[in-house]
C-alpha cells in the first residue's frame, strides 16, 4: 500500500509539475522500498534453504538413475523411479544408494551421516543393509533392492521434515493473531496522520502516511517465531534429530519430567544370549529355531536378539531345524503368539501353537532374575527360557545426570521384571524406576503426573510405547523404532545416543528464549517508530530502511541457533 501510494503521488507530480504533488517526486524512495523488501525476502529464503539440513539438498541426495543388472548379467542405466523390489543394482564408490537394500556382493564403507547423525563411515559387507541417500565411499557393491520410493527410510525422513516445516507453533499462532489487530491499528494511525498533516502540507501528508505504513510493516513480528523455529529445526537435523512438529520445541522447553522406556532406549538393543534352559526332549537349537519363527515377525529389540542368536547357532553348528510361522499376533509389552510348523523333509508335518514373551504371557513361573528372561511355551506348558544380558548404553548415565541438572525428574517405566529394571536404574542413576508395566499402566502413570501439573516428555522405541508417546506433552523415539512409535513422536533421534535428548532440550530452551527476544525487539521497534513517523521525523526512504533492518535483525538473531550445539557429525554433514 505504501509503495502504491508513493508511485501514484510521484507519477502525478511528474506529469503535473505545477500541481499539488509536483514539487517533489519519490521514485528514489520507491526503488529503495523494493530493494530493501527483496533483500529481506532473499535473506529469509537463504535461511529456509539452510534449515533441516536444507530440505532441498536432502531430497537431491538421491541419484536420478541407477545401474540395474539384467537377467543376462548385463548392466543397464535406468531411472530410479523404475526400480522395483527384487532388482539388483551396482553402486560405484562416490555414488549414492538409490534404494534401501541388502548387499549381495562386495564390501565397502558407507557415509550414513545425514540418516543417522553418525559422522564416521560404517562398514557394510555381504548381507548388510544399506539405505537410500547414503553414500558408497570405498568399494563397488551389488545391492538387492528391498524398498523403493516412498517406502525407503530416506523418503520417510523427508516426509518428517516436510511435515515439520508446514506445522505452526502455538506462539507463532499468537503472533499471527496479534499481527491482525496491529495491522488495523497501523492503517488507522496512517489515516489519522495523513488527515492531520493535510491541513498544513497535503503533499507531505501523503508521504508521512506512507512512512507510517512502511516503517510498521509487521514483517519482523511475523518472522520472529518461524525464523527461530526453522533455524533450530535445521540445527537439530544436523545433530541427527528430526523435528516432526515445530510446536514441540515450545512444549519441550517447558517440561519438568521425563520418562524413559528401558529396552532399546537406555539399554543397548543388541542384547546377547547368555544361557538357554529347555524342556527335556527339546534341544537348544530346536528351541531357538522355534522362537526365531515367531521373532521374525517382530521389531522388538529382544526379538532381533533371538534372531541373531539363532543365526549364530546355525553358523557354529551347521543348519538347524527350520520352523515357519505365517501369522503372528503381537501383544504390546507382553509377547508373540502364533502357530509354528516344522518345515523339514519329513513325512509327518508338525505344527504347534507357541507363545514367546514374558512369564505371565506364557503362563509359566519365572525361574530367576539373572537378566532379561524371555520364555517359550506351547499347549503343554514351558518349553524354554532365554536369558539375555542387557547393558546400559555408554552415555545413558551421563544423559540422566545432565537431565537432572536441567531440573527434570527422570523416571523409567518398563515391562520387564523389577530386578532387571533395578539393575539398569542403578547403572544409569535413575531413582524413580518401575517394572512390570503394561502399556495401559505406563499411560496411567503418565496421566497421573500430568494431573499433578507436570509437563512430561516420553522417550521410547517400541510398539508398546505408542499410547504413552501419544499421550505425553512431548515425545522422542529412536530412528530404528517401529513405524507406529515414530508416527506418535514429536522428535525422531536418528542415532541411539540418549544424550541427544539433553541436547534437544537445551536447544528448545535456547529457541524459546530467542523467540522472546525477537518478539520483544519487534514490539519495541514498532512502538518507537510509529510516533517518529507520525510526527514527520522519518522520511519515506528511512522508513523502508527501518522496516528491512528490523526484519534482518530478527533473521540474523534466529540464525545464531544454527551455529550452536553443532556436533562433529553436523560438521561432516555440512562438508558433505
Amino acid at each position: 500500500l505504501g509503495m502504491g501510494i508513493t508511485f501514484v503521488v510521484s507519477t502525478i507530480g511528474t506529469f503535473e509539475p505545477g500541481g499539488l504533488f509536483g514539487r517533489e517526486v519519490y521514485f528514489d524512495s520507491l526503488t529503495m522500498f523494493v530493494f530493501f523488501l527483496l533483500t529481506g525476502r532473499w535473506l529469509e529464503l537463504k535461511l529456509r534453504d539452510r534449515t533441516a539440513g536444507a530440505l532441498e539438498s536432502l531430497m537431491n541426495r538421491l541419484p536420478d538413475s541407477a545401474r540395474r543388472m539384467g537377467i543376462n548379467g548385463r548392466e543397464e542405466v535406468v531411472a530410479v523411479r523404475r526400480l522395483v523390489p527384487g532388482d539388483v543394482i551396482r553402486v560405484l564408490p562416490g555414488e549414492a544408494f538409490a534404494a534401501d537394500g541388502i548387499v549381495s556382493m562386495g564390501e565397502t564403507q558407507v557415509d550414513e551421516a545425514l540418516l543417522t547423525g553418525e559422522s564416521r563411515p560404517v562398514q557394510r559387507g555381504l548381507g548388510a543393509l544399506v539405505v537410500a541417500g547414503s553414500y558408497n565411499l570405498s568399494g563397488t557393491v551389488l545391492v538387492n533392492v528391498q524398498h523403493v520410493g516412498a517406502d525407503t527410510k530416506f523418503a520417510q525422513i523427508v516426509a518428517l521434515m516436510e511435515s515439520a516445516s508446514s506445522s505452526k507453533p502455538n506462539i507463532a499462532q499468537l503472533a499471527d493473531r496479534l499481527a491482525k489487530p496491529f495491522l488495523l491499528a497501523v492503517l488507522i494511525s496512517a489515516g489519522a496522520a495523513c488527515a492531520w498533516w493535510w491541513q498544513f502540507d497535503p503533499e507531505r501528508a501523503l508521504m508521512i502516511a506512507v512512512a507510517v505504513l512502511v516503517v510498521t510493516c509487521p514483517c519482523a513480528l511475523s518472522l520472529a517465531t518461524p525464523a527461530a523455529m526453522l533455524a533450530s529445526a535445521g540445527s537439530l537435523a544436523r545433530q541427527g534429530v528430526l523435528v516432526r512438529r515445530l510446536r514441540a520445541l515450545e512444549s519441550l522447553a517447558a517440561i519438568d519430567a521425563l520418562i524413559f522406556d528401558k529396552t532399546g532406549t537406555l539399554t543397548d538393543s543388541a542384547a546377547s544370549l547368555n544361557a538357554t534352559s529347555v524342556r527335556p526332549g527339546v534341544s537348544v537349537r530346536q528351541a531357538l529355531s522355534m522362537a526365531e519363527a515367531l521373532a521374525t515377525h517382530s521389531l522388538h529389540p529382544v526379538s532381533r536378539a533371538i534372531q541373531r542368536a539363532a543365526r549364530a547357532t546355525e553358523d557354529d553348528a551347521g543348519p538347524h531345524e527350520t520352523w515357519r510361522c505365517d501369522s503372528v499376533v503381537e501383544t504390546p509389552g507382553q509377547g508373540l503368539q502364533g502357530v509354528v510348523r516344522f518345515d523339514g523333509d519329513v513325512a509327518e508335518a508338525t505344527s504347534t501353537d507357541l507363545k514367546l514373551g514374558s512369564a505371565s504371557f506364557c503362563s509359566v513361573v519365572s525361574t530367576g532374575d539373572a537378566g532379561q528372561q524371555v520364555y517359550l511355551s506351547d499347549s503343554g506348558g514351558w518349553l524354554a527360557t532365554f536369558d539375555f544380558a542387557e547393558k546400559a548404553r555408554p552415555h545413558a548415565q551421563s544423559a540422566v545426570r545432565q537431565l537432572q541438572t536441567e531440573g527434570l525428574t527422570v523416571y523409567m517405566l518398563s515391562g520387564d521384571n523389577m530386578a532387571t529394571v533395578g539393575r539398569v536404574a542403578e547403572a544409569t542413576g535413575i531413582v524413580h524406576a518401575h517394572g512390570g508395566c503394561s502399556p495401559e499402566e505406563k499411560l496411567t502413570f503418565l496421566k497421573q503426573l500430568q494431573q499433578k501439573g507436570h509437563k512430561v516428555a516420553m522417550v521410547g522405541d517400541g510398539l508398546n510405547d505408542g499410547p504413552v508417546l501419544a499421550g505425553a506433552d512431548v515425545s522422542f523415539t529412536l530412528g530404528q523404532a517401529v513405524p507406529l512409535a515414530q508416527t506418535k513422536a514429536d522428535f525422531v533421534i536418528l542415532g541411539d545416543d540418549p544424550s541427544t535428548v539433553v541436547q534437544t532440550l537445551r536447544q528448545a530452551r535456547r529457541t524459546l528464549a530467542l523467540v522472546r527476544q525477537n518478539l520483544l525487539w519487534a514490539l519495541l521497534y514498532n512502538a518507537a517508530s510509529i510516533p517518529l513517523a507520525v510526527l514527520g521525523f522519518l522520511s519515506a526512504w528511512m522508513a523502508g530502511l527501518g522496516m528491512a533492518a528490523s526484519s534482518l535483525i530478527v533473521v540474523l538473531n534466529a540464525m545464531r541457533l544454527m551455529n550452536k550445539g553443532q556436533t562433529t557429525g553436523g560438521a561432516a554433514l555440512q562438508e558433505a
